[in-house]
Formats: structure tokens, C-alpha cells, sequence
């Protein structure tokens, strides 16, 4: 994975299933969203926030490129999702700021 800028501030949290880290900088600039497996296990990934919807990858760590402003207020939820065998596992956000 790359280093976001200098500018950029990092937020990350787990789920039961997944951990989801965002890069962004202020309130509105979302730069990438890394989804990632807690048990290692590949699934398929996706990332949305806002009308942002991320591809979707069969991994078990992806990083998606947003590099999109995207304004909501009061916060943003930065989310990643799970999904195995056709079923939703778990979706999970981290709020910004």
C-alpha cells in the first residue's frame, strides 16, 4: 500500500469480519478506503461512501482509489463491506471527522 501525503490523516476501525481504513484529508476528501479480512481469508471486498461504490474484488486485503470530494454533514461514514458464498458477512464504517 502507498503512503498517503503528508497532508492526509488516516482512520481505521474492526468489525466482527473486517477492518476498514480510510485516508482523507479535512472533512470531505475521501483519498482511498483499504478494506481487509480480520481472519485472512479471501471474500469478496467492496468500498462505498456516498454515491462512491467501489468495485468489487475477490481478495482478502483491496485498497480502492476514491480521490473524491464528497460532502456530508455533520459526519461521513467511510464504509467497507464482506460478502461470502452470495450472503453479506458484514458491513462496516468509520466515521469522519
Amino acid at each position: 500500500m502507498t503512503a498517503a501525503p503528508a497532508s492526509a490523516e488516516v482512520k481505521s476501525t474492526c468489525g466482527t469480519y473486517i477492518c476498514v481504513a480510510t485516508a482523507y484529508q479535512g472533512r470531505d476528501y475521501v483519498q482511498d478506503i483499504t478494506v481487509t479480512t480480520r481472519d485472512g481469508l479471501p471474500g469478496t471486498l467492496r468500498a462505498f461512501v456516498g454515491d462512491y461504490r467501489g468495485s468489487k474484488t475477490n481478495a482478502s486485503r483491496w485498497r480502492f482509489v476514491v480521490n473524491r470530494e464528497i460532502r456530508a454533514y455533520p459526519r461521513l461514514a467511510v464504509c467497507g463491506g464482506l460478502d461470502r458464498g452470495g450472503r453479506v458477512i458484514e458491513n462496516h464504517c468509520v466515521m469522519i471527522p
